[in-house]
């Protein structure tokens, strides 16, 4: 794994424009300086790693006054890591810290027993959180300015700020108001929801304050507890508000899925999928010809492979109009829609791009025999909602 890492570029280094992997990996090649990034360059940056930003003007004032900012990510550890998780987090983690941001990644093992992950069993989601960390080294996610902080461990070191704050940003808002919040832990407002879910949004909005966080850096689907922290700011007159940076949600790959399940295999790829299962997930996702809206093998072209290598390469026969680099994504979605580039080309194209990038992470699971013990018990645990 240590030599897989030296010749590969992280995802999301500015130096190389998210583009190419490799480099002269050789001690004795000179090694460029490190160019300082202006402050339209850190904003484009941090911005890029969102959809949606709540708000810009307040991004730019943060960057320009603060040096070194906290943005706050968690997780539940409830599973196996699919590829959104383990690689798009990478690439927006190493974006947001080559802009100089520290980054606080919360390992929410608390919450995964509210909300009842793993039957509720916190010897079995601490094993599965140790498994997701082992998998973001392996794939190359630059840890200088990342801290993993384990929810359990620093409520208790510090409960007596996080409980209080808790307990205010419960008695400021109705039932109603928290319910409408369900939705970051996979729920619906429809949903017969235990006490604990209930309180479970009071904690993560309360996370923020008690991470010093400045920027939440978490997906569309988390976006309603981040604005009742901005609500909550109002209510306490609280002029700093963290700023909401919310990435894109990567689609299952079968028709009609809005987003990933671990329950479902068939419906995302996994960190450590072999070569073949990537292979065979692809072939049978839904691809139609010339249909690029709700196409979940371009979104993953999109949201991965462009970001990673900056090209996407495909290798197709001389009758079929030979083989083509593309350098934007837009020149592949004008080819995909007009019948130029057909699903038969681009599927294969794409899980060789997947295998590139999954690779080292096969390999340390392989041959780091903590790693291959996670990987062991977690595959071996059963997923509950």
């Amino acid at each position: 794994m240590a030599e897989a890492q030296k010749e590969q570029i992280l995802p999301g280094d500015p130096s190389h424009d998210v583009g190419s992997l490799l480099l002269d990996s050789s001690p004795s090649a000179p090694q460029p300086a490190a160019v300082p990034l202006t402050l339209e360059e850190r904003f484009a940056l941090v911005r890029s790693v969102g959809e949606e930003c709540i708000q810009e003007e307040e991004l730019m004032n943060l960057l320009a006054k603060k040096p070194v900012p906290v943005c706050y990510d968690g997780f539940e550890p409830s599973g196996r890591m699919h590829i959104a998780q383990g690689v798009m987090k990478t690439i927006n983690v190493n974006k947001l810290t080559s802009a100089g941001c520290t980054v606080k990644i919360w390992i929410a093992d608390w919450f995964a027993q509210l909300n009842n992950k793993m039957g509720g069993d916190l010897k079995k989601i601490h094993t599965v959180g140790r498994y997701l960390i082992e998998i973001w080294k392996a794939v190359g996610m630059n840890l200088d300015k990342v801290e993993f902080l384990w929810s359990s461990e620093e409520i208790n070191s510090r409960a007596h700020e996080y409980w209080p704050l808790v307990m205010d940003i419960a008695r400021r808002n109705t039932l109603h108001r928290i319910i409408r919040c369900s939705q970051i832990m996979g729920r619906s407002e429809k949903d017969e929801l235990t006490a604990a879910q209930i309180l479970y949004p009071c904690m993560q909005c309360a996370d923020i304050f008690f991470l010093k966080a400045d920027i939440c850096q978490l997906g569309m689907d988390q976006r309603k507890v981040n604005v009742l922290a901005r609500e909550y700011c109002d209510d306490i007159k609280r002029k700093n508000k963290p700023i909401i940076l919310s990435h894109h949600m990567l689609p299952g790959l079968q028709e009609g899925q809005e987003k990933m399940s671990k329950s479902d295999p068939s419906s995302s790829i996994y960190m450590e999928d072999e070569e073949g299962e990537v292979n065979v997930k692809i072939k049978k996702a839904y691809c139609p010809p010339k249909i690029v809206e709700g196409n979940p093998c371009l979104e993953y072209i999109k949201y991965i492979v462009f970001p990673w290598f900056g090209h996407f390469e495909v290798v197709r026969k001389e009758e079929n109009g030979g083989n083509k680099t593309y350098n934007i994504m837009e020149e592949l979605i004008l080819d995909y829609e007009s019948g130029v580039l057909h699903p038969a080309d681009l599927k294969p194209a794409l899980s060789k791009a997947l295998n590139l990038i999954l690779q080292p992470v096969r390999d340390h699971f392989k041959n780091n025999s903590v790693a291959k013990d996670l990987l062991k018990s977690v595959k071996a645990y059963r997923v509950t909602r």
